[in-house]
């Protein structure tokens, strides 16, 4: 299996309802390991780099405001097969269409109110993780040093 690392926000709707221990317990139970994590507010030049392969779509202008509307909770999680497994952890973007047991699932309210966002492919991660996080940022595997 082949070892990967992916992006996780909680959005500003997660933090707000004070979802953010629950999202993060779900994925180490799971087995992932946090690499990197932080909480921050995107500025609207951030949001709009991170958003920017949906700069021609219509909602484009609606995630730029949604996601700058509160602070975020970014992470870094690894593990094997890590985007795919993250993905079929949050469910469907849609959160009233979302699996129960999924984190949107559980937890989300609409399509834009749905907790979570994660990397759907490496090159989106690749993309993502620059506007939040730098290598600096990374903790190296410290479950070899206990």
């Amino acid at each position: 299996m082949a070892k990967q690392r992916t992006l996780v926000l909680v959005k500003p709707d997660g933090v707000r309802r004070g979802l953010i221990g629950e999202v993060i317990s779900r994925f180490e139970k799971k087995g992932l390991k946090l690499r990197a994590l932080k909480m921050l507010w995107l500025s609207e030049e951030k949001a709009r780099e991170f958003y920017s392969v949906h700069r021609d779509k219509p909602f484009y202008n609606d995630l730029v405001n949604f996601i700058t509307s509160g602070p975020i909770v970014a992470m870094v999680l690894e593990g094997d097969e890590a985007i795919s497994v993250v993905r079929l952890m949050i469910g469907s973007t849609d959160g009233r269409k979302a699996q129960p047991g999924t984190i949107r699932g559980d937890f989300a309210l609409s399509i834009q109110d749905n907790v979570v966002h994660a990397s759907d492919s490496v090159e989106s991660f690749e993309r993502e993780f620059k506007v939040v996080f730098s290598e600096d940022d990374i903790v190296p595997d410290y479950e070899k040093c206990l």
